[in-house]
């Protein structure tokens, strides 16, 4: 074991990724907890079992095979691969070079082994869907919300995942040339030696070390993009799926707003003459007009949202025509928070009003009437994302803010608050449609 300049550079680039990394998720937490409280700690026992299934299980990807599979090979590969990532810490660290080959013996080399061909499975599931989205072109990954940064950020992501593994593979294959070598011979590496035999000793060496600091930089690297990618869900699939709403997919929560009020008017005690200070406070707003309205976990859903469009390809809605895509709600979200994160910031740690929000400047409000509720983009996310929670929040901020419903809303309401029924028909004539069955 020896240390020296190339240990002290490694810890040097160590810390400071991970107090880069630690800095952004801490921005990305107090993003999130701007939102309102919402208690989401009860039946801990489902909740385990549903984050088992979804987010480490994959239980909700197969529901489209081809990608489910190859998603789960990528999946797979990053959690085991990474297991080779702390021997190269270890060796970063204390100068040491494979420092478990030697105590592991055969179990090393079959695990290497084991890892570099789930490095080829990532690499050809890279491949598909790169082809997938670029070539086959499929229509969810092409819609209007798509255009730009999200597109170059899918292929980004994969493209460096490729890289990462031929890196693994190149580090590998150079020390197979080599005469000390610690560990081998492994079943892929061996195939690509060849490829540098040419390499003195001294160049095998360099080439190893250059293979060698690409791979963990690039994992250093790869660890701060993802909190400014929609990749972040790596993480955050966890937690989201822990703290899913649990309730049946049709089941609407109440406003806890209204509830209080209903509650006010009917309790007995209750001073209705009292004024906001003496009632625990000014009145809340009623639903959501900006993120700061929305729940905690509305905003988590956002930051964990993959941008997979399998809610819009479900959406009723969007397959009609209709501008609403429940994956644009969610990264709407996430801009908005994010900006008003960034105001945050510049005000040392005071939001200062910028005289937008989350309605109109980013979701409008056709997009909102355009939801039929029918809860298809929560069955279809694969990680218990809620868009409709937010649509409906949104929609009771315009109904009960700004008594601005919807036309067809506004005109079956009155038909029901005059006629007893959402159709145009006095209630003298409900009946008429069964006047000709008598005659059968």
């Amino acid at each position: 074991m020896t240390f020296g300049l190339s240990n002290l550079i490694f810890l040097l680039a160590l810390g400071t990724a991970i107090f880069f990394f630690a800095r952004s998720v801490g921005k990305i937490r107090r993003n999130i907890f701007l939102g309102k409280p919402i208690n989401r700690s009860d039946n801990k026992s489902d909740r385990w079992k549903n984050m088992g299934l979804v987010a480490m299980g994959q239980s909700k990807m197969v529901a489209k095979p081809i990608a489910g599979f190859f998603h789960i090979v990528i999946y797979v590969g990053f959690i085991l691969i990474n297991i080779e990532v702390l021997e190269i810490l270890i060796d970063g660290i204390f100068g040491t070079h494979r420092v478990l080959a030697s105590p592991l013996g055969g179990i090393y080399t079959t695990a290497i082994n084991f890892f570099e061909i789930l490095a080829v499975l990532v690499i050809v599931a890279c491949v598909v869907f790169l082809w997938r989205r670029n070539v086959q072109r499929i229509s969810r990954f092409h819609k209007d919300e798509m255009k730009g940064w999200p597109t170059k950020d899918a292929n980004y992501i994969l493209v460096i995942e490729i890289v990462l593994m031929f890196a693994l593979i190149g580090m590998n294959a150079t020390e197979a040339n080599m005469e000390n070598a610690k560990a081998g011979p492994f079943i892929v590496s061996n195939l690509f030696a060849p490829l540098f035999s040419p390499l003195s000793q001294e160049g095998l060496h360099m080439a190893e070390r250059i293979f060698w600091w690409g791979h963990i930089l690039g994992i250093f690297a790869f660890l701060n993009y993802l909190p400014y990618s929609k990749h972040f869900h790596i993480i955050l699939a966890f937690p989201n799926t822990w703290y899913a709403n649990l309730n049946a997919k049709g089941q609407l929560a109440n406003n806890e707003t209204v509830t209080k009020e209903v509650k006010l008017m009917l309790d007995p005690n209750a001073d209705p003459y009292a004024t906001p200070a003496e009632d625990q406070g000014a009145p809340e707003r009623f639903g959501a007009k900006d993120v700061m309205d929305l729940k905690w976990v509305n905003i988590m859903n956002a930051y964990a949202c993959t941008e997979c469009g399998r809610c819009t390809s479900e959406c009723p809605a969007n397959q009609t025509g209709k501008k609403l895509s429940p994956r644009k709600i969610m990264m709407d979200v996430r801009d908005r928070v994010e900006i008003v994160g960034k105001n945050i910031d510049a005000n040392k740690g005071q939001f200062v009003d910028d005289g937008k929000s989350l309605l109109d400047d980013h979701i409008t409000r056709e997009e909102l009437w355009a939801c039929t509720t029918c809860n298809a983009c929560v069955q279809a996310c694969p990680v218990e994302i809620d868009p409709l929670s937010i649509i409906m929040q949104m929609r009771q901020y315009l109904v009960m803010e700004e008594s601005s419903a919807a036309q067809e809303l506004n005109l079956m309401m009155s038909n029901i608050e005059n006629n007893g029924a959402p159709w145009q028909f006095a209630q003298a004539d409900r009946a008429n449609w069964a006047d000709d069955m008598g005659a059968n």
